[in-house]
């Protein structure tokens, strides 16, 4: 800790040279002389409610005892001249240095010693609390987190108006110093658990989380890079998140970042859609088991066909019009592999398209290339068939990683089936399931298959069904 000096011209040289405000455009100094006593302003230009500034400035101008009283602690002088709401004094020049660059005022005088004053008046660029593109809903809010993290703060204070309700405080990042809240109501959230996160941001080892909340989950949780499936759940949506705390979960923060995260995580939890909650229980019910069935049977769908076209002795009897009629010029295997790489590229192009002419690219171009394909005997219509099922069964849950792990688990089985026949199929499978089981979670002890692993009935038909509000 280096703390103020007591001679006002040091302080003034050592905050000069540690704001660099010489090279700094946007650090503004402002010095003032009232009633013979110096007073000097620190902040970044863009951050600072300028409104609130000069009516700030005004009211120092027109303080008469600032001269007369004599040197003052500048607690003192904070309880008596300084009106702001909120303005704290500071004793540590790393933390006031700290405050400026996170926003704040800081002013420091040889009207008062000891530290300096932080005011406040943060106004920091945002963009408008709407809904998120990629987690909207047919029924409900359409607020969404945004890059401010004390927006985000505000907005679960709006819904959960609990004195219970804990927002700590944290910051990790040795350049960056990024600002990271903790967010969990007291008596719900495992207090261990809670402990354990603190404890793990507190050592974070880095210069700077540029990559916002991603960035923060690779430093939370060992990261295994043959391991695709996600470690932690992430939301842009407040009631989302809200939801989440009330049962006892705790979310984490991170400033730059509109997702938040969502601690403990399993695969179960990924799952689940606010869209379930606006609904009536039996209609949620639906929805839930719906996208379910879609989901789990995308995953089997095309290796189980491939292994019934490559091996017809497996092949139930009535089902050979599952055997297509013209295979192509490609083998089979082939052609479901580039097919899941086409995919991925129509999804790659759509992101880079004016958002005028994304949704008709990716439609459009999915239907020319594909009759392209078959037309020229590249493809079989078979394979685009199943594969645009695949593909559009990967929308019905949002969670774009836990799509990408079982593409990655669905490929490799397809691969495995092409070596092993029918033991690839098992293979791949039992490849799948081990990384689940062995996914890693925030402090290791959290079961990724709960409420399967370790068992609970009750939380597992909540996660089935839609249950009704007691």
């Amino acid at each position: 800790m280096r703390s103020f000096s007591n001679d006002f011209s040091i302080n003034m040289q050592t905050l000069d040279s540690e704001l660099n405000v010489k090279e700094n455009f946007d650090i503004i100094k402002r010095e003032m002389l009232i009633n013979n006593h110096r007073v000097v302003m620190y902040y970044v230009d863009g951050f600072v409610t300028a409104s609130i500034m000069q009516k700030l400035m005004m009211h120092l101008v027109t303080i008469k005892e600032l001269g007369n009283t004599g040197a003052r602690s500048v607690e003192e002088f904070v309880k008596q001249s300084i009106p702001s709401v909120e303005v704290d004094p500071c004793y540590d020049i790393d933390k006031a240095l700290k405050l400026v660059l996170s926003g704040c005022s800081l002013i420091i005088s040889d009207a008062f010693y000891d530290g300096s004053i932080v005011v406040d008046a943060r106004s920091y660029p945002a963009r408008v609390t709407a809904e998120p593109e990629n987690d909207k809903v047919m029924r409900g809010s359409r607020d969404g987190f945004v890059e401010t993290m004390i927006f985000n703060t505000a907005m679960i204070r709006r819904r959960i108006r609990d004195t219970n309700l804990v927002v700590k405080y944290a910051s990790a990042g040795e350049k960056s110093k990024t600002d990271i809240s903790i967010v969990y109501i007291k008596g719900k959230a495992k207090p261990e658990y809670v402990k354990e996160i603190e404890r793990k941001i507190s050592e974070i080892k880095t210069d700077s989380l540029v990559m916002g909340h991603q960035s923060l989950i690779e430093c939370l949780v060992k990261h295994k890079w043959y391991n695709p499936f996600p470690k932690v759940r992430c939301t842009e949506r407040p009631d989302a998140a809200c939801a989440s705390i009330l049962e006892g979960s705790v979310v984490v923060i991170c400033d730059n970042s509109p997702e938040a995260l969502i601690l403990p995580t399993s695969i179960f939890d990924f799952l689940q859609e606010t869209d379930d909650y606006y609904f009536p229980p039996l209609v949620g019910s639906y929805l839930r088991i719906v996208r379910q069935i879609v989901f789990w049977s995308a995953i089997v769908l095309t290796p189980v066909w491939y292994l019934l076209v490559t091996n017809p002795q497996f092949m139930p009897q009535g089902l050979e019009f599952l055997v297509p009629k013209d295979a192509g010029n490609i083998p089979i295997l082939a052609q479901l592999l580039i097919v899941e790489v086409v995919i991925d590229g129509l999804k790659l192009a759509s992101l880079n398209t004016p958002s005028v002419m994304s949704n008709s690219f990716g439609v459009i171009g999915g239907l020319l290339l594909g009759d392209f394909a078959v037309q020229i005997g590249w493809l079989s219509a078979d394979v685009i068939f199943y594969m645009a099922i695949v593909s559009i069964a990967s929308f019905t849950q949002s969670n774009y990683e836990l799509g990408y792990a079982f593409k990655f688990i669905r490929m490799i089985t397809l691969v495995l089936i092409a070596l092993f026949d029918i033991w690839g199929l098992f293979i791949g499978f039992a490849i799948g399931l081990l990384l689940v089981v062995t996914n890693s979670t925030i402090n290791g002890k959290h079961s990724y298959l709960y409420p399967l692993i370790p068992f609970n009935a009750h939380a597992l038909s909540r996660l089935i069904f839609r249950r009704k509000k007691p």
